[in-house]
């Protein structure tokens, strides 16, 4: 299942994503419902401060990444558009126009082949 890696800048404070995050934990049969929808498996975010401010890194894994984002970049559902427009003043990236976050690309991966299933991005 492909891993989907993406940073966006923070353009407000870090409470603000934290805040965020507790909302998604609070809405839980949502978040998962929203989730699923679109072949999430799993989806961690993490923030790291740096000289020209802070940038949160989230990382997914995806069935279909392509045909989810299309998806979700057209859907005007309740909590999609919630979710949107948190993201949006939270980083100033619209997920309407890049529904899987601003480009990346992979440059470098190692993975211990000794152990199974250790590789995240096959």
């Amino acid at each position: 299942m492909p891993l989907l890696v993406r940073s966006f800048p923070l353009v407000s404070p870090v409470e603000g994503l934290k805040r965020f995050a507790e909302e998604l934990s609070s809405r839980s049969a949502e978040t998962d419902a929203f989730y699923r929808k679109y072949g999430v498996t799993h989806e961690s975010w993490h923030v790291q401060k740096t000289p020209s401010g802070s940038w949160v890194i989230g990382v997914a894994r995806i069935e279909n990444p392509s045909e989810a984002g299309a998806r979700y970049a057209a859907s005007s559902d309740k909590f999609d558009e919630w979710f949107k427009n948190r993201v949006l003043e939270l980083t100033g990236i619209d997920l309407n126009n890049t529904p899987l976050g601003p480009a990346t690309e992979q440059v470098f991966a190692w993975s211990d082949g000794s152990i199974a299933r250790s590789n995240l991005c096959e």
